[in-house]
């Protein structure tokens, strides 16, 4: 016969209660959904010098692919006819390596995605801004900010405060034509940005703040021999 006291009774209860908590513990992390993300490149080769390479699209406008960390690579088409100055800008920023590690740093589902911010904060930019080429700014444009979309993000109130910063459309979001200034379209690499939108946490769900920012690891230019102008900037 053994004598068991209260004190080796209670340890006794909290060693079978600290194996209850691990194994639901373990049962929780199989039932939630782990994050599955593997980056799919499209073929395109990132590890090359400078920031321009020829990508294989049947397109006639400059093309731009950018590599975004742990997702892949997202194509997107520009329309130097519709919006000149903010496509040039777009090009010679990516031609000095300016987007090379900068960020990815906002997220609204069903709305935008948006980066290009070296500061990572949403206040950043290149150091100078650049007239908005949208109708409400005296400028026509015609593209539409439906989903797939790409257009620069400003600060509200001053039409000529863009610089850097850029969104995609996620949805259609026409209720922002006329305000600002489009001048791109996704063409390849959905299932990134769709990937992006389902994965990533959001810290601050009112103005879209992840969590933590992505990284937009290098980024492209395919010019098919258009010749942009001298950027028109504002200091």
């Amino acid at each position: 016969m053994y004598i068991v006291r209260d004190g080796e009774i209670m340890k006794s209860k909290y060693i079978v209660l600290f194996g209850i908590v691990v194994i639901i513990l373990i049962v929780i992390a199989c039932i939630i959904p782990q994050k599955e993300v593997k980056e799919n490149l499209l073929n395109i080769n990132y590890n090359i010098e400078g920031n321009e390479l020829e990508l294989e699209y049947d397109k006639e406008n400059p093309l731009v692919a950018m590599y975004i960390e742990n997702y892949g690579s997202v194509v997107i088409e520009l329309y130097p006819s519709i919006a000149p100055n903010t496509v040039n800008n777009f090009i010679s920023l990516i031609k000095s390596g300016f987007y090379d590690n900068n960020t990815i740093h906002r997220l609204m589902p069903g709305f935008v995605l948006q980066g290009g911010d070296p500061n990572g904060s949403g206040s950043g930019g290149p150091g100078y801004t650049i007239d908005g080429e949208f109708t409400s700014n005296g400028f026509e444009n015609n593209l539409s900010h439906k989903k797939w979309i790409v257009s620069m993000a400003r600060t509200s109130g001053d039409f000529n405060s863009a610089g850097s910063q850029f969104f995609i459309c996620l949805e259609d979001s026409t209720f922002l034509d006329g305000d600002y200034a489009s001048f791109g379209e996704v063409i390849d690499g959905f299932d990134v940005i769709r990937s992006i939108e389902k994965n990533e946490m959001i810290e601050d769900p009112e103005t879209g703040k992840l969590r933590k920012n992505l990284v937009i690891k290098k980024a492209l230019i395919d010019l098919n021999k258009y010749e942009y102008n001298e950027v028109l900037k504002n200091y």
